[in-house]
């Protein structure tokens, strides 16, 4: 079967490693019988091990031509090929609660994949990803990190997470000009008491303006009168943790 030519436009950079491809595998800590779904699958390295661990294996893929190679190479395993954009993907329509996501994602969306990933939470058990290394270490940063931020405390507000491993350019087809990383996330059992639109609009005010105070940052936004909060607005974003960023969203005047 002849390769897939990789499309720029789409960010593909194919994994040819199998070792490194058996140790992201290895990362997802499902049993045989849960769902998973892989997103860009692209030449299948990670869906040939999948589909030998997991019954239900689903794959979202963007690309026709991956389709067309992918539903060739895995003809009469139980795989099914969802053909669509992953930032348009009905995660409820295609998992059940408690499903598994992982994936080696396109560097160019993947912050906005992660967006898309939260907006169905509930559906998204745990997931392993594969991104460029300075985003990965980003989103696993802790308070008062100068990589901490907007996605480290939305992510981090509902998901515990590990930073796994780095990967070098080379086991890619082509090499991507960055280093890799791997993190996994896994969903915490109690989600915060808070409302989600909230969170995310203090968050991302505090940190669009990161080097200011909270109290320039947040100045456009309005809160109701708690003890801590007049100590809070002289700090910056970075300094807070999740659970400081839940109390201000929980005292955000509507």
């Amino acid at each position: 079967m002849d390769n897939l030519k990789p499309k720029k436009h789409l960010g593909q950079h194919f994994l040819t490693d199998q070792r490194v491809a058996r140790k992201i595998v290895d990362c997802l800590q499902a049993d045989a019988t849960d769902t998973v779904a892989e997103i860009g699958p692209g030449e299948g390295v990670l869906t040939g091990m999948l589909a030998e661990r997991f019954e239900h294996l689903k794959l979202i893929e963007v690309d026709p031509d991956a389709v067309e190679f992918l539903t060739r190479r895995f003809e009469g395993q139980p795989v099914e090929i969802i053909h669509t954009d992953v930032l348009k993907w009905r995660i409820d329509q295609d998992l059940p609660k408690d499903g598994y996501v992982i994936g080696n994602l396109p560097y160019n969306i993947s912050s906005p994949i992660f967006f898309h990933l939260l907006d169905y939470r509930d559906y998204v058990k745990e997931g392993v990803f594969m991104i460029q290394k300075e985003v990965a270490q980003r989103i696993c940063a802790d308070p008062g990190s100068k990589v901490y931020g907007i996605l480290s405390v939305l992510i981090g507000a509902y998901y515990d997470l590990k930073y796994e491993f780095s990967v070098p350019p080379g086991v890619f087809r082509p090499p991507p000009k960055v280093v890799s990383g791997v993190l996994r996330m896994v969903r915490r059992p109690q989600a915060p008491d808070v409302d989600p639109k909230a969170l995310k609009k203090v968050v991302k005010a505090g940190f669009n303006q990161r080097r200011k105070t909270l109290r320039n940052a947040l100045k456009s936004l309005e809160f109701e009168p708690f003890d801590e909060l007049p100590e809070l607005l002289t700090k910056r974003a970075e300094q807070l943790d999740v659970d400081t960023f839940v109390k201000l969203a929980n005292h955000l005047k509507s």
